[in-house]
């Protein structure tokens, strides 16, 4: 039987979803909770998205198949039993042997949370802690040139080789409230760093340093990519994903 869950995970003390030899991963938990309850047997567990560092989900998506027999809901509690607190699974259930958890996703959000008020210690972890006001209405016009399709090759890390780098952004939006900006991106598919980057961007923006127009520059020229700025990564979420 094959079995999809969904996750939610604190990203701060991981080095990244994806499993890494050595590192502390939340992939090897997941897959190490797996294989116990499949009878010690290496299961195969293929994930929906891949976060960075310190990036956090609220809505991950895993799928694997199982050989023994298990209700969803025992399913759920087992995987949790045997896993860190700072990784959840907020529900389990059966799927058809063909799903495929990142290749049928119609569409992704990810979240950036940003506080321009004053530095929240305990939020250190889950919001930049900018700390000084940005000019929001030139962050909205800018955000909406991400939207379409584009070749986002210069917001991506070098380290990600692709075939192609044309995604589609569905749309965008940016919400201030209380001294926090709530950015969102909805898209078929991100790459490594480019949600990171089109936020630092935007931050440069914001706070003067660049016009509106360094977007479409950045398009079509892949020589400005000096131009890009990386976010950190505790304000980022994956936030939800649609199949």
């Amino acid at each position: 039987m094959r079995y999809l869950i969904k996750i939610s995970y604190d990203g701060t003390n991981f080095q990244g979803y994806q499993r890494q030899p050595g590192k502390r991963c939340v992939e090897s938990y997941i897959m190490e909770a797996v294989k116990s309850i499949n009878n010690g047997v290496d299961t195969k567990v293929t994930s929906a998205s891949r976060t960075d560092r310190g990036v956090h989900a609220l809505s991950q998506y895993a799928s694997f198949e199982l050989s023994v027999s298990i209700t969803e809901y025992k399913l759920k509690c087992a995987i949790n039993s045997l896993i860190p607190n700072d990784i959840h699974v907020i529900e389990a259930k059966e799927v058809d042997d063909e799903f495929h958890p990142r290749y049928m996703a119609k569409e992704k959000t990810y979240l950036y949370i940003i506080n321009e008020g004053e530095y929240d210690p305990l939020k250190r972890n889950y919001e930049l802690q900018y700390g000084k006001k940005l000019d929001v209405d030139k962050m909205k016009e800018a955000i909406k040139l991400f939207e379409g399709v584009h070749d986002f090759e210069a917001f991506t890390s070098n380290e990600a080789v692709k075939e192609s780098y044309v995604r589609e952004i569905y749309k965008t939006s940016i919400e201030e409230i209380d001294n926090k900006l709530y950015i969102r991106f909805t898209g078929n598919g991100f790459m490594k760093y480019q949600v990171r980057n089109m936020v630092g961007t935007l931050l440069r923006i914001g706070n003067g340093k660049y016009e509106v127009d360094i977007i479409d520059k950045i398009f079509k020229d892949k020589e400005n990519q000096k131009y890009v700025y990386t976010a950190k990564s505790e304000g980022l979420y994956l936030e939800d994903i649609k199949y």
